[in-house]
């Protein structure tokens, strides 16, 4: 009897793949098969995939792309990667179908409601995207990695977390050393998208610290290609111990060290800083689809681990007031750290895959 097999939809972003990666890999180890479908767009972020992993590659579309043509086959294109999904399906039926969001999802999501197929959606962020919104009440079981994530009338979800690479799992809870009179670490991440602002605001900040705080602060900073020179020399003339770059590939190393974070509020910063647990001052990228990052926010922030600073009110003084009453509190930050650990979902992944054995469970598979 061949080994059931879990079909994984997801879409083109790392926000979505690197979820469905996660769960890809969990059930290979518990002995199942795994399919990717996705589009053509979504198969080209698909390389970290194990190699057991099949890849179907499904005709979709979206509204959000292309010029009056375009829009106009979104729905025939559709619609032609539904019928294949279908027959694909019906060839090699699957115990579960699970989808992570973005356009490429439909057509395997579709198909396996019109077989009567188990379905599930993971939802990354705090408020659901435009594909899962579409499916929230049609498929059988709904999983957010953040709560509380906003969800249409009559949907009930579970919390499952978001699933966090190895690196952050492996410091996972890791000890964590209260600011105090000797080297204090801040690391500020930006994202690809709204980074220049921190650039901008976060240097004079941290420069308008208590001379007591300020010569002991030590900054990891992300920035932008075109912002990396000057914000590095920015921190030089004031005398700040800086390493400023565009991409910090050790994230979970100097997370851990760090005894403060001051970052966007993307779906997988929220997941990392909580299974690490770190404190945290957490200014959302106004300019997310529905202000999901703002969403994302809320559940470290009402823990008490986080502390959230619209971007239309961040300005150096009320920041450098917020780092300083963070990094002169030591038995505050260390109450944040533990708020953030205790908020955390480590084990995100292996719920996941619960879910998915249990909804094939109840299908005798």
């Amino acid at each position: 009897m061949a080994a059931p097999l879990l079909i994984i939809a997801a879409g083109g972003t790392g926000g979505h793949m690197f979820p469905a990666q996660a769960l890809a890999e969990t059930m290979l180890a518990r002995g199942w098969r795994v399919k990717l479908s996705t589009d053509a767009r979504g198969a080209r972020y698909s390389g970290g995939f194990p190699e057991a992993v099949a890849q179907e590659v499904i005709s979709s579309a979206t509204f959000a792309r292309g010029g009056p043509l375009a829009k106009l086959s979104v729905p025939f294109r559709v619609l032609g990667g539904a019928i294949s999904a279908r027959r694909s399906m019906r060839r090699d039926r699957p115990a579960v179908v699970a989808g992570f969001g973005g356009y490429p999802t439909i057509p395997a999501l579709s198909a396996a409601l019109t077989l009567g197929v188990p379905t599930m959606i993971h939802e990354q962020n705090g408020v659901l995207g435009k594909v899962n919104k579409l499916f929230a009440k049609r498929v059988t079981k709904v999983a957010c990695g953040t709560w509380p994530t906003v969800l249409p009338e009559g949907v009930e979800a579970e919390h499952v977390g978001n699933p966090v690479r190895s690196a952050i799992l492996d410091r996972a809870s890791a000890g964590y050393i209260a600011p105090g009179d000797y080297p204090m670490s801040v690391l500020v991440i930006g994202g690809s998208q709204g980074a220049r602002i921190l650039s901008d605001i976060v240097p004079p900040a941290l420069s308008s610290l208590p001379r007591e705080i300020r010569r002991h602060v030590r900054v990891s900073h992300q920035a932008r290609e075109e912002d990396v020179e000057r914000v590095a020399k920015y921190y030089y003339e004031e005398g700040i111990n800086a390493d400023v770059e565009t991409f910090f590939t050790d994230i979970p190393e100097r997370m851990t060290e760090a005894q403060l974070v001051i970052a966007r509020a993307g779906a997988s910063t929220i997941a990392d800083l909580s299974v690490i647990g770190r404190p945290a001052i957490l200014i959302p990228y106004p300019h997310a689809a529905e202000d999901h990052q703002t969403a994302n926010a809320r559940g470290l922030v009402q823990a008490g681990a986080a502390i959230l600073i619209p971007e239309s009110r961040l300005e150096v003084d009320a920041l450098a007031e917020q780092v300083a009453l963070i990094l002169g509190d030591p038995d505050g930050a260390a109450q944040m750290s533990r708020a953030a650990q205790a908020f955390g979902k480590p084990d995100a992944t292996e719920h996941l895959a619960a879910i998915v054995e249990g909804l094939a469970d109840e299908r005798g598979q």
